[in-house]
């Protein structure tokens, strides 16, 4: 059984958030749980996805990768929230680790 693995996306860069999407629909295209986390710096990412990284997006969650949302992030910049993701805080995402291995991207 493959462990989980979940990727904190950490800045609105969209070349780390390109690197992001594409580790995370690998892994779950081996079968294993992926969960990205958008955190507050990044959410701006999630308003204005350039169109390159639609698909690359689309193919994430259609492998099954989940994804959250800082609630403070979407709070601060007035964001509204794709019915697709969760709106979360860091503390529960950390205290629902488990096993996962953690990435920082």
């Amino acid at each position: 059984m493959r462990r989980g693995l979940t990727i904190i996306v950490s800045g609105p860069d969209p070349d780390r958030l390109r690197s992001a999407l594409g580790i995370a629909a690998a892994e779950a295209a081996l079968g294993g749980k992926v969960r990205l986390f958008f955190d507050a710096g990044s959410v701006s990412l999630l308003a204005a996805l350039p169109a390159a990284l639609q698909p690359l997006r689309d193919a994430a969650l259609d492998l099954g990768v989940q994804v959250f949302v800082c609630q403070t992030g979407l709070a601060e910049q007035d964001i509204r929230l794709d019915p697709r993701f969760e709106a979360a805080g860091l503390v529960a995402l950390m205290a629902g680790l488990g096993e996962d291995r953690l990435l920082l991207a």
